[in-house]
């Protein structure tokens, strides 16, 4: 069987573009192209999530909770989010960093989930090459499953702990597949593993704002956020983090 040819990247900048909906996709690079690039001098955090259709749920629980990052680190410092997800037939696309609750709102509410296969690789080079450009301070990944090579995998993710960027790894489920695979690159990366409950809005809501502190403010950040709030999840990431 012939090996499909990757797709490759657009003008506007997307990690990939293979349309299984013409009509959102051109909607979300539509907005993009809008948007203002973030400011310097902040924290850069990317967030990219599985929008394959077992997603739905998980999309619009983030979405109603990724604004809370942006307010908690104000304090800290700033944070500018760049927002990545995968579906369909080899779609993958990433936004213009952003600086703003409100535009990061934006996008998410213009992308619907669609069957298809996981594109864990596609992120994590992704990340690599965008910390090539910048300093990206830690990548966020949520997804629940994971049909990959995971050594494909874990070479990258070997590439992104040499250059110092992190991945915070957020599972749906129980699957014990998955779970090894991204405990593996958190490890690789030096970051961290947890697992989620759709049930749980306000476990999700704890986790992302933790990592969005330490991605503004780094380890001291982190550590002076759990002792304040006595954060559950700073604590957890904290122990991960050794």
């Amino acid at each position: 069987m012939a090996e499909r040819k990757a797709p490759a990247k657009t003008t506007s900048g997307n990690v990939a573009a293979k349309a299984s909906s013409r009509g959102d996709v051109d909607a979300f690079l539509k907005e993009v192209r809008g948007l203002q690039p973030a400011a310097s001098g902040r924290g850069r955090l990317i967030f990219a999530m599985d929008a394959t259709m077992s997603r739905q749920p998980s999309w619009d629980m983030a979405l109603g909770l990724q604004g809370d990052m942006f307010r908690t680190v104000k304090a800290v410092g700033g944070l500018d989010v760049q927002l990545v997800y995968f579906r369909g037939f080899n779609e993958c696309q990433a936004s213009r960093w952003v600086g703003d609750p409100d535009a990061l709102d934006r996008l998410m509410r213009q992308v619907s989930c669609q069957g298809g296969h996981t594109q864990i690789r596609k992120v994590l080079a992704h990340a690599r090459a965008e910390s090539g450009k910048t300093k990206v301070n830690a990548v966020v990944y949520v997804g629940d499953a994971m049909e990959e090579d995971i050594d494909q995998l874990s070479q990258l993710a070997g590439e992104l702990g040499l250059i110092g960027v992190p991945v915070f790894l957020f599972q749906e489920g129980h699957d014990p597949g998955v779970e090894t695979a991204f405990r593996e690159i958190a490890r690789l990366t030096c970051g961290a593993y947890c697992r989620f409950d759709t049930g749980s809005a306000g476990q999700l809501r704890e986790l992302l704002t933790a990592v969005a502190v330490y991605a503004t403010g780094g380890r001291k950040a982190l550590e002076d956020f759990g002792g304040e709030t006595k954060s559950g999840a700073a604590v957890r990431l904290l122990q991960q983090l050794g």
